[in-house]
């Protein structure tokens, strides 16, 4: 049995908050949600919200402009949450508080989460991070400030309750959430759909050059960094693009590569019914959920999608029963 939110926070005075490397709304929204639950409910508790930098698209969640993004050296507190990370080398700024803190919780819903902190609530099950937080707050305690943060973190990682991560009691959440007359419509529109001009000049190259494999069944789209500098675009603009390439008629997973750096390509893969790509994602040390998973791998984008394609048809046959 889970332990409710304002169980964990007894008896403590300072919290640090923290997402993954490269935070997406379900990130923001859930650590958004957990520090205005704090300063609604708890405002004897000292809390400070860390992650890299976010994208504009999340501004408009109340608060959001006093995210720190850079750990304040010596500081220890009673506690740190982390909100939506799967595993250690996942943690995004505030990686030092871990042996810091005098205790570590970490609330997510990946299902390759192994429990690295002192207390883990995981619910693989659910849509998003921000789906767990409101099972463990007190509902008449969720003012209207963190319904939004709550609802934008469900909005992105259910791709606005189209996935199939998407359940009766995730819908029943967002009613809930919409009773506290939280502007959704607006939420949709910049946390899921809106992009740049530059953005859409890119995703439209991708899909322009994108290849299709396995006949139809996958399909690949690569974004080298010169490309990225030439549109003025970062990893963190990326978002949208790997969704794109699976809403393709016929295609049962995308696979869609960014580069980091020279020979070292950040991985996301999408899968519509037949493949469970987070086991792929584990075999390349990354991770994730059974249709949205992702990786870093190593050497030119045509070997990293040799590797990737080795496996997605096997579980393809398999699935097919040949």
């Amino acid at each position: 049995m889970m332990k409710k939110l304002d169980e964990i926070l007894e008896g403590v005075q300072t919290a640090a908050i923290a997402g993954h490397v490269n935070p997406d709304g379900d990130c923001v929204g859930s650590a958004m949600g957990v520090y205005l639950y704090l300063r609604d409910n708890f405002p004897q508790i000292q809390a400070d919200v860390y992650l890299e930098r976010k994208k504009a698209d999340f501004d408009f969640i109340p608060e959001s402009s006093g995210v720190k993004t850079e750990i304040e050296n010596g500081k220890i507190y009673d506690l740190l949450i982390l909100v939506d990370v799967s595993s250690l080398d996942r943690v995004g700024v505030a990686g030092e508080y871990i042996t810091t803190a005098k205790k570590t919780v970490c609330i997510d819903h990946h299902v390759t989460n192994d429990g690295f902190c002192e207390e883990n609530h995981v619910v693989p099950d659910a849509s998003s991070t921000c789906e767990v937080l409101y099972d463990l707050m007190e509902k008449e305690k969720i003012s209207q400030d963190c319904a939004i943060a709550l609802y934008t973190g469900m909005v992105t990682d259910t791709g606005v309750f189209q996935y199939s991560n998407t359940t009766p009691h995730t819908m029943r959440i967002a009613a809930s959430l919409l009773e506290k007359e939280i502007p959704f419509s607006d939420i949709v529109e910049q946390a899921f759909y809106r992009k740049t001009y530059a953005q859409n000049q890119l995703m439209g190259r991708t899909l322009m050059e994108s290849i299709m494999l396995m006949e139809g069944k996958c399909i690949v789209g690569i974004v080298r960094q010169k490309e990225m500098k030439f549109y003025g675009l970062t990893p963190a603009d990326m978002d949208g693009i790997v969704n794109q390439l699976r809403n393709t008629a016929g295609v049962e997973v995308a696979i869609f590569l960014y580069e980091l750096e020279p020979q070292t390509f950040k991985v996301s893969m999408r899968s519509d019914k037949k493949v469970d790509v987070s086991s792929i994602a584990r075999l390349f040390g990354g991770g994730g959920h059974i249709r949205a998973a992702g990786c870093t791998m190593n050497g030119n984008p045509f070997d990293v999608v040799n590797n990737l394609t080795l496996y997605i048809e096997r579980q393809l046959l398999e699935s097919d029963g040949e």
